[in-house]
């Protein structure tokens, strides 16, 4: 005697070795014993031998049409062995019945199964949605395998217009369009931006880096939605000053100008103005949400994404040849450069010229000043600012600059094409500390502390940065800031920049009109503001060092690079000397820190921003005690 039963959702046939009544004992095909439940058994037969039955049913299977099956089928419950008699016009035989059991089991769009070797036909509805499925997973997996086959030929499919970010940034692994892009990644042995820069999806790689941030920080584009034109305020008064910009010269943000004044019996008065873009509107309003949404301007190389629309910039940047409305800070300052009175208010303020760093700097700079130098336009102001910054300086107790530290400046035209896509990248350098870095520095460190203490002592909240234990944080009362030596600092100087400033603005120049302060004491909104512009702040400064990093990287091909002078930072991880690019150098020998060597580029990756290099030799080592190290500590 012979059995065909499922086990583990396969059908098998055996040989019955015991027959115990409830269960049985069976050996199958493959010589393995089990044990049956005589309820499990679908099928008993005498022939043919059990591998000879489920090969011929399944050849058998094959034969039958499973519409016609369905179609006349009844619609009530039926066991596999009553149909097969029905099908066939006579008791089956062991394989007729068996090829029905198979045909049944292997469509189950058309027959619901109901128990062991029972079934149901499906409804008609429920079978056509069904079979509509099938053929929309059939169609679909043939779309698939065409774009796949058209990225691997280097061709974009037409599905991938328009939704590149989402494939490159967020891909959604149901979408058949990143299962066609993985697939072709797997067989062509690339990364997804590897394989659309190579099908030309992407312009350049630069394109790679912008377009991330954009998705992440700007996923509605960087076009401002409609507003209300600024007001500028009437009824201000006008100063009777002379003010002047000092800034790079890809600046338009112009926040902050000074004015130097001679007074009546010596010395002078020194007016420190800042763009006040906070009496053009009101917190609440349209501007307010698209500042409060961007909390501050995207710097990056070659671009920028303002926090105000240009319409904004223009009305309240300190532009020469205008008079700017302006929350000023004028010092009464004595002949020794003591500070006799100080005072601040809200006024309209003449611009007369915008001088810039590339200008000014040759002529204005610490051999000129100690030396003697040839006269130019500004000399007498920006001296005076300069020995006052010094007298400030000294008041602090604390350096307003790191006078080893290299700032570096880059510069992209957009107009020229290279290897890599457009963009031609110049990296100047210039150290921090100069004279004119000095009498900025001071002058606004002077100004944030000032409004700082002002809204403080008439318990109006503003927004401080506060830095105790090494640490700097953001906090809605005054602290001290130990890094700067003043007793608090709120940033207001960059009130077209930073959201933060904005809102300080705003609350100065309630606290100077007597007005009402946008922000109340323990304001939530202020708390949240707050939180939003730390979180934002740090994120658009990361992806400012990435794009910086990027363009040095962009820089070394574009020179055609081939060694270059690097100092070791730590371990392999070194700092050249040309452009502010770090990395690390696999071959690198152990170094003392501060250690000179030479490098070979070997070549360098602008999806992964990396370089590679090859450690060539030692230059000098660092004396001891540099960079504050007695002696090499090694592992």
């Amino acid at each position: 005697m012979f059995v065909l039963f499922e086990e583990d959702g396969a059908f098998k046939a055996g040989t019955v070795l015991a027959d115990n009544d409830a269960s049985l004992q069976v050996e199958t095909t493959h010589g393995k014993r089990v044990k049956l439940k005589r309820a499990s058994v679908l099928l008993s037969f005498r022939e043919p031998a059990p591998a000879d039955l489920l090969a011929r049913a399944e050849a058998e299977a094959e034969q039958l049409d499973t519409e016609f099956l369905w179609e006349v089928c009844g619609d009530e419950e039926f066991a596999f062995a009553d149909f097969a008699a029905e099908y066939h016009g006579h008791p089956p035989s062991a394989v007729e019945a068996a090829a029905v059991l198979l045909r049944l089991h292997s469509a189950p769009m058309y027959f619901h199964r109901k128990g062991k070797g029972r079934f149901r036909k499906a409804p008609a509805d429920i079978l056509q949605a069904a079979l509509a499925g099938l053929e929309k997973k059939r169609q679909q997996a043939a779309a698939i395998d065409r774009m796949r086959e058209e990225l691997l030929g280097g061709q974009l499919p037409a599905e991938f217009a328009g939704m590149l970010p989402q494939l490159l940034y967020r891909p959604d692994r149901n979408r058949p369009e990143v299962k066609a892009l993985e697939a072709a990644c797997v067989d062509a042995g690339l990364s997804a931006p590897r394989l659309l820069l190579k099908c030309g999806a992407l312009a350049s790689s630069y394109e790679l880096h912008h377009n991330r941030f954009l998705f992440e920080y700007f996923p509605e584009g960087v076009h401002f939605p409609p507003f209300e034109a600024p007001l500028l305020p009437a009824g201000l008064p006008r100063a009777d000053v002379a003010a002047f910009s000092i800034d790079d010269a890809t600046t338009t943000e112009i926040d902050d100008a000074f004015s130097v004044t001679p007074r009546a019996g010596g010395g002078w008065r020194v007016g420190i103005h800042i763009a006040a873009p906070a009496l053009g509107f009101a917190r609440g309003s349209a501007l307010d949400a698209i500042a409060r949404r961007r909390l501050s301007t995207v710097y990056m190389p070659g671009n920028k994404i303002t926090m105000l629309p240009d319409e904004v910039v223009t009305t309240f940047t300190l532009a020469a040849g205008r008079d700017c409305p302006a929350v000023s800070l004028y010092l009464d300052v004595n002949a020794d450069l003591s500070v006799a009175a100080q005072e601040s208010r809200v006024d309209i303020v003449p611009i007369v010229a915008n001088l810039r760093h590339h200008d000014i700097e040759p002529v204005f700079n610490e051999h000129t000043l100690h030396h003697g130098g040839p006269d130019f336009e500004w000399k007498r102001e920006l001296t005076v600012l300069w020995d006052l910054a010094t007298v400030l300086e000294a008041g602090r107790g604390k350096a307003s600059a790191n006078q080893n530290q290299v700032d570096h400046s880059f510069y992209v035209d957009w107009h020229t094409e290279t290897a890599d896509g457009p963009g031609y990248v110049s990296i100047g350098q210039r150290r921090r500390g100069s004279p004119m870095d000095k009498l900025v520095a001071e002058l606004m460190i002077l100004a944030n502390s000032t409004w700082g203490k002002l809204l403080d002592e008439v318990n109006v909240p503003g927004l401080y940065r506060v830095q105790s234990g090494g640490k700097v944080r953001m906090a809605t009362v005054a602290g001290p800031h130990e890094g700067l030596g003043v007793d608090c600092y709120a940033w207001s100087s960059s009130p077209l920049r930073r959201y933060v400033d904005l809102v300080n603005q705003w609350q100065i120049i309630a606290v100077l009109s007597g007005g009402e302060p946008a922000f109340a004491p323990k304001s939530t909104d202020l708390m949240a503001a707050l939180r939003d512009f730390e979180l934002t702040y740090a994120a658009y400064s990361e992806f400012q060092r990435h794009m910086e990093r990027y363009w040095c990287v962009r820089w070394l091909r574009q020179q055609a690079v081939k060694e270059v002078e690097a100092v070791v930072v730590r371990d392999n991880l070194v700092r050249l000397d040309s452009v502010p690019l770090m990395f690390k150098v696999a071959s690198l020998p152990l170094q003392y820190p501060g250690s000179r060597v030479k490098l070979a580029v070997e070549g360098s990756d602008l999806l992964d921003v990396e370089v590679h290099a090859r450690y060539v030799a030692t230059l000098a080592e660092p004396e001891p005690g540099e960079n504050g190290l007695s002696i090499f500590e090694g592992s």
